[in-house]
């Protein structure tokens, strides 16, 4: 057995399930924002909140997919 298998083998699958959710979530939250930002909506001293509140929704839209 390699070393590179032996990590493989440790991997939980509802980590790995959870990671994977939550970079989509963020790469909806970053493309979202992008717009806003291109269409004038979101200005820097703005972003945080913006952002913050955009992933909240998406995060929300999800669990409520989920179920």
């Amino acid at each position: 057995m390699k070393m590179s298998d032996s990590k493989y083998k440790n991997k939980d699958p509802d980590r790995e399930l959870g990671l994977r959710e939550e970079e989509l979530i963020l790469k909806a939250t970053k493309e979202i924002v992008v717009k806003f930002i291109e269409m004038g909506r979101v200005t820097p001293t703005s972003f945080e909140e913006v952002f913050t509140l955009v992933y909240r929704t998406v995060a929300s839209a999800k669990s409520k997919q989920s179920r």
